[in-house]
């Protein structure tokens, strides 16, 4: 509102990035939800600069309900392709182009697929996956091989040969905190999220981990046996991820890790940003008491500093 009482500014850029976030901070949503943000989006997305636009995509081409009009205006999959059935969703295949729109990416795209996921980006889509259900994982996996994100580098051949090798030393001794310690060095990823990577129920960042160091199916197999026995004696549960794992292409498995990476450095900037803020007002109201003289008051004579009486 501070924005649009001041000449010359667009809002419409910024107010179409927020609609985008609020909606997908959601699972579920009303019919009325549904309708009211395709009706403000449409009317804002051709509005706003290339930008924009491309940044608005990338972020609900992993959101796995983006309303289908929205999508079709995107160039994205529309939602009744997204409920394909799950083995159909993370398919490397790449889609006929009669059924999906053929557009060269724009000049913005292609500057955005050039540069690093920022950290609010990263952070979204990192709660956005370890909420979601094993099918809707499914689906944000297979929808992050288009989304136009960098992914982080690969890992040197050497180094990730060598964290191969002790990963699954330390899955067959079932190891846990030794694996995660490993994990987590290998793909330069914190403590804590290496530990949540690990302990993950589902087992789908795990395989994005894993993926990522370019481990082999039959090494990642045994690793879910392993290392978790409990688990790993699920016949269901280790057939699923085996498929997952087959599917699952390298860029979207770097495209986790630099989403991992961004969520923690966005963690931390909101650990410490109102502290912060607070530090520098405080030294402003110090600066400001100690530099300036106090104002004389009408008919009044100033004393003058260090005179004798």
């Amino acid at each position: 509102m501070s924005l649009s009482r001041r000449e010359g500014i667009d809002i419409r850029p910024t107010l179409l990035r927020v609609l985008t976030d609020l909606y997908v901070q959601s699972a579920v949503h009303t019919r009325e939800e549904e309708q009211q943000f395709v009706e403000l989006t449409s009317r804002l997305i051709d509005e706003v600069d290339d930008a924009t636009r491309a940044a608005v995509r990338a972020r609900l081409s992993i959101y796995p309900h983006t309303p289908e009009a929205i999508a079709r205006r995107l160039a994205l999959r529309s939602a009744a392709e997204q409920r394909a059935p799950q083995a159909a969703t993370i398919s490397t295949e790449t889609p006929s182009t009669a059924t999906q729109p053929a557009r060269p990416a724009t000049e913005a795209e292609q500057r955005v697929a050039a540069l690093p996921m920022q950290p609010d980006d990263a952070a979204q889509i990192n709660d956005m996956f370890f909420a979601a259900a094993p099918r809707e994982r499914a689906l944000i996996l297979h929808n992050l091989a288009e989304a136009p994100l960098r992914p982080a580098v690969r890992i040197p051949a050497p180094r990730a040969k060598r964290a191969i090798e002790t990963l699954h030393m330390a899955a067959y001794a079932q190891d846990a905190e030794n694996f995660t310690a490993e994990l987590g060095d290998a793909l330069i990823l914190a403590t804590a999220m290496a530990e949540r990577v690990v302990s993950d129920p589902g087992g789908e960042p795990l395989a994005c981990a894993l993926k990522a160091l370019g481990m082999s199916s039959a090494v990642f197999e045994q690793v879910l046996m392993f290392l978790d026995p409990e688990r790993g004696t699920s016949v269901d549960w280790v057939y699923r991820l085996s498929r997952l794992y087959d599917r699952l292409d390298e860029r979207t498995a770097l495209i986790m890790i630099a989403a991992w990476r961004g969520a923690t450095v966005a963690s931390a900037r909101a650990k410490y940003r109102s502290m912060l803020h607070d530090d520098e007002r405080h030294r402003a109201r110090a600066g400001t008491t100690h530099g300036a003289r106090p104002a004389a008051q009408p008919g009044t004579v100033p004393s003058r500093v260090g005179s004798n009486r």
